[in-house]
């Protein structure tokens, strides 16, 4: 995945200027498409710049819990396959 040049509290603050002036004229001053923040819109909606770093933190802990759901799933095939074989 492509890395922003925009960090999402970034995002966060230029989307809440965008709702207090046109669209327009946002995306020319911080030098993105009208789409990039319709679709920053989309994403991030109406949270907070502290709801993106909860956010982010959540992420990070899932990504955390994955790897290591799939580390013990490969442990139990591993103990399955020992256990099946005949000594």
């Amino acid at each position: 995945m492509k890395k922003s040049r925009y960090s999402d509290e970034q995002i966060v603050r230029i989307l809440r200027e965008a709702d207090k002036t046109p669209i327009a004229e946002v995306a020319k001053r911080h030098g993105v498409s009208e789409q990039s923040i319709y679709g920053w819109r989309k994403r991030f909606g109406e949270m907070g710049t502290d709801e993106v770093k909860n956010l982010k933190a959540l992420e990070q802990e899932n990504a955390r819990l994955k790897k290591l759901l799939a580390e013990r799933d490969l442990e139990i095939e591993v103990m399955k396959e020992i256990s099946r074989k005949k000594w």
